[in-house]
């Protein structure tokens, strides 16, 4: 006897069942037969329901090769190219670089629809070993290319103990809907530094997903910061473990939406051991008919006393359609800590706006003005003044568009 199923499966749903069947991932397969896509039921995804917003899913990709510049550019960086998964092209590795391969996902086994997907459908993942101090920018580049398909792609980063180093990600392709479902694993040795940052320049109708795991050693630095310009639908996620005494994280993010877009930034950070810091400023401009998500949550176990955490997420709204929901979160079990948490939201100040307009500044640039103010600080303070022009330039591309 058989027994109808529990939920009613959709055809994305059905999709992806097909495709990590045939993948050889009959486990995830039948996780995901049971128990559908996430829905606004499941806390975590409580402002992005899948269900509903990931109607359909296309084939998977075929290899691609491609001869067009970069979506994002660091002069001077060492580029690696993957388009559709695969790594394309390499110069000469820097010194402290040594870039391979690993078979199979890169991320920790957890509940995590996208987790799981990636970890099912990932073949061959890219992986850099950094040691000493890499000189030049690294700069993964990584697009989907040709029509409109599934890819699922992975990159394992490891910075050697006393190393330091700057890895930029770029997502970006053709026009065509796709589907992207990226990973990064990032594990920091003792006394490790690294800036690593994600930046999402996809077209207008790709739904782009990425997850980010961080593992942080004793006496590392780590500076990660994502930045959200492109894609109809967008979630990244990231997962945090500051592992080791004296370790400090400071996570920043900037999403950047507009008429039809939906992006989500939800971060799980864990505080495991004692003595270590954390900074969080996640910051969301929308305009038009838009939705911008935040949602941070920082877990202090009860072995990290004297841990010191603070996060903030800020939203500015240019239009009466936009909406922007954040809900940071704390969890502690230490007695001993210096934690903290707030979310700001609203319009441009209207005394700062009427100051720069009796000065004879037009409403547009001085609105334009106020607006560059709250991006620019996302970037200070990160390394090279190339890259810091780089990432200063894809925020005044999105501003100037909506000035046009």
């Amino acid at each position: 006897m058989t027994t109808a199923p529990l939920i009613r499966l959709g055809p994305a749903e059905h999709k992806l069942i097909s495709q990590l069947r045939a993948a050889g991932a009959a486990d995830e397969a039948e996780r995901l037969a049971g128990a559908g896509l996430p829905t606004r039921r499941v806390e975590d995804y409580h402002y992005t329901d899948l269900k509903a917003l990931l109607r359909d899913v296309p084939d998977m990709s075929a290899a691609a090769e491609t001869a067009s510049p970069p979506a994002f550019a660091v002069p001077g960086a060492y580029r690696l190219e993957m388009a559709n998964g695969v790594v394309q092209q390499a110069g000469t590795a820097p010194a402290g670089v040594m870039a391979g391969t690993v078979a199979g996902g890169v991320l920790s086994a957890r509940d995590d629809v996208l987790v799981r997907l990636n970890s099912g459908l990932v073949g061959m993942a890219l992986r850099l070993d950094l040691d000493n101090e890499v000189m030049p920018v690294i700069h993964i580049d990584r697009r989907i290319e040709g029509a409109a398909c599934h890819v699922a792609d992975a990159v394992k980063i490891f910075v050697g103990d006393g190393g330091k180093a700057v890895v930029v990600e770029s997502f970006s392709g053709s026009d065509s809907a796709h589907l992207g479902n990226h990973a990064t694993y990032v594990a920091l040795g003792r006394d490790a530094e690294l800036t690593h940052i994600l930046v999402d320049l996809s077209g207008k109708a790709v739904r782009h997903f990425a997850s980010v795991e961080y593992r942080l050693a004793e006496d590392s630095r780590l500076t990660s910061l994502v930045v959200n310009s492109g894609s109809a639908l967008s979630r990244t996620q990231i997962f945090a473990s500051v592992t080791g005494a004296g370790a400090h994280g400071d996570f920043r993010g900037l999403s950047l939406v507009e008429d039809g877009q939906h992006c989500d930034v939800t971060l799980q950070l864990v505080h495991e051991v004692a003595y270590t810091t954390s900074k969080e400023t996640y910051k969301t401009v929308g305009r038009g008919r838009s939705r911008g998500v935040f949602q941070g949550k920082i877990v202090v176990k009860p072995d990290a006393q004297k841990t010191d955490a603070k996060m903030m997420a800020n939203g500015l709204m240019l239009s009466d359609e936009t909406e922007i929901l954040a809900k940071p979160e704390l969890e502690i079990f230490a007695d001993d800590v210096v934690c903290g948490h707030g979310s700001t939201c609203g319009a441009l100040d209207s005394e700062s706006l009427f100051y720069l307009m009796s000065r004879g500044i037009p409403r547009a640039e001085a609105q334009a003005m106020l607006v560059r103010a709250f991006l620019e600080a996302s970037f200070e303070d990160i390394a090279t003044g190339e890259l810091r022009e780089a990432l200063s330039a894809v925020a005044e591309t999105w501003l100037t568009r909506g000035l046009a």
